[in-house]
């Protein structure tokens, strides 16, 4: 029987889970490393050469009798990217990330033409955050100009290995989200960001066009042989690793909350109607399922206790000592974790802020309690932004690396005091992937399977990592995140933009 394939392009690495769907099982796994490129001022980037060599060496683990039976793939790509090609689709620069900070000026820049943040969520739903694709453009424009003349088209790193495996230019709703120039109620590229964005140049030429969910695209001969796979593969559109984490979360019907933990926090709903904050609180994301994704990302997360365990000569996998070592709120320790800036709360020019050190506490255990504390409130910080606006949950999907520690889940359901469940399938994005490749694959086939329904059938729960709120413990950690909301306050002026 035919198989499915979910590639996930992360920014430290490019997964690929292949599934049987008749068997409910996966039947491969691989991975490949991506190194970063970064530089002075938050820059943030990668080269477009080696998401297509991690892609090459994920399949080439896997064994030729399996790639010949996959009959589509998806593609989950890391948001937010701005890659710049020629006419020819070769890429002009090294593509800049999500996590690239150094165009926070630009974001100002562009809201300031429309006439502020307000005017920029009246005419589309979302201000232009720091990382967002709009900002990129400007400063192309200024600090590589030979790039900006010859860029033929915009791409995101989703797009561009979409490209690669079927040698057309397309976008989804869900992914374009993120640029900061779609119209989330409409679905449709936003003239006025576009001209705030460059008054001098029609950006909207070198956008791709928008596919609709569920459509697919053949992959190219040579692009199938190389990889081993059937040429009458298909290709669906994808999108950004948000929107397919909530398909292989079952992020897809109302009432539902995803979170995924890994080097950024991301908490995500689904909705049937454009859910906009007029402040701004939350992303307004359309899904790649039909809906919308109102969504809250953090910049820090697993990197911050990667960070402090660096420090402190030990790797975060053993971590989970360290925490069972320590008691919740670590001894009086604050840790802000904005290591690499911060979108949520909005200063992309913060740094990390380690408060309330005294000669009793500064353990190496407390600092590193205090690092994941501070990850976890400031998605908890997020959150209540959703819960102020009326939605209401009864448990988190968790997914990403942090679903693998069970100090994490413990944290989130005490921190939330919410119920932690975590699918079967670890790898939620490329999961996600692989399930809306089924789906495209019957609509292609013309079963007309809907996808809740689709992913209702394919999406499970491990009942062995399932977390329930400790009373104690879910207690004994709000005074320590009202303290963390205290520092909050007192720093947000030193790293206002």
């Amino acid at each position: 029987m035919s198989l499915v394939a979910g590639i996930d392009l992360g920014t430290q690495s490019t997964k690929l889970v292949v599934y049987d769907p008749e068997a409910r099982a996966t039947v491969a796994m691989a991975s490949a490393p991506l190194d970063m490129l970064s530089g002075d001022g938050g820059s943030r980037e990668q080269l477009a050469a080696w998401w297509v060599d991690s892609v090459r060496a994920c399949f080439a683990q896997v064994d030729a009798g399996v790639r010949a039976r996959i009959a589509a793939i998806a593609v989950s790509g890391q948001q937010h990217g701005f890659l710049p090609v020629d006419k020819m689709g070769e890429a002009l620069a090294p593509a800049k990330l999500w996590c690239d900070t150094s165009t926070s000026a630009e974001c100002g820049q562009i809201m300031g033409a429309l006439g502020g943040a307000a005017r920029c969520i009246e005419l589309a739903g979302n201000p232009i955050l720091a990382g967002y694709t709009a900002s990129k453009l400007p400063w192309t424009r200024k600090h590589r100009p030979d790039v900006y003349a010859r860029m033929a088209r915009i791409l995101l790193p989703h797009d561009y290995v979409n490209f690669f495996l079927t040698g057309e230019y397309f976008c989804e709703y869900g992914d374009a989200s993120g640029t900061g120039w779609l119209d989330v109620r409409t679905r449709r590229w936003s003239a006025e960001l576009l001209r705030a964005t460059d008054p001098d140049r029609d950006l909207s030429a070198c956008l791709p066009p928008l596919a609709e969910p569920g459509s697919s695209f053949p992959v190219l001969p040579a692009i199938a042989d190389e990889l081993g796979l059937p040429r009458a593969a298909r290709v669906g559109v994808g999108g950004g690793d948000n929107m397919m984490a909530a398909i292989g979360l079952g992020v897809v019907a109302r009432g539902r909350l995803g979170m995924s933990l890994g080097t950024s926090g991301t908490l995500f709903a689904y909705s049937d109607v454009p859910v906009v904050d007029p402040a701004g609180a939350w992303a307004t994301f359309c899904s790649s399922s039909g809906g919308w994704l109102p969504l809250i990302c953090t910049m820090n997360c697993t990197v911050a206790i990667e960070t402090i365990a660096r420090m402190f000569g030990f790797s975060a996998r053993e971590g989970d000592a360290y925490i069972e070592s320590s008691a919740p709120g670590a001894g009086g320790l604050t840790l802000l974790p904005f290591f690499d800036g911060e979108r949520t709360p909005d200063l992309p020019h913060g740094k990390g802020v380690l408060a309330g050190l005294d000669l009793h506490n500064a353990t190496p255990a407390n600092v590193y309690r205090a690092a994941m504390e501070g990850a976890v409130y400031t998605l908890r910080y997020g959150y209540e932004a959703l819960a102020k606006a009326g939605m209401a949950f009864d448990a988190i999907a968790l997914t990403g690396g942090g679903a693998n520690s069970a100090a994490w889940r413990q944290m989130v359901a005490d921190v939330f005091d919410l119920r932690v469940d975590v699918p079967t399938q670890p790898e939620g994005a490329a999961f996600g992937a692989a399930l809306q490749a089924l789906w495209s694959l019957h609509r292609a086939q013309g079963q007309a399977v809907a996808l809740p329904e689709l992913v209702a059938a394919h999406v499970a729960v491990d009942p062995s990592r399932a977390t329930m709120p400790d009373p104690l413990r879910a207690a004994a950690y709000r005074e320590p995140y009202r303290r963390f909301l205290d520092h909050l306050d007192a720093v947000r002026p030193l790293y206002a933009a």
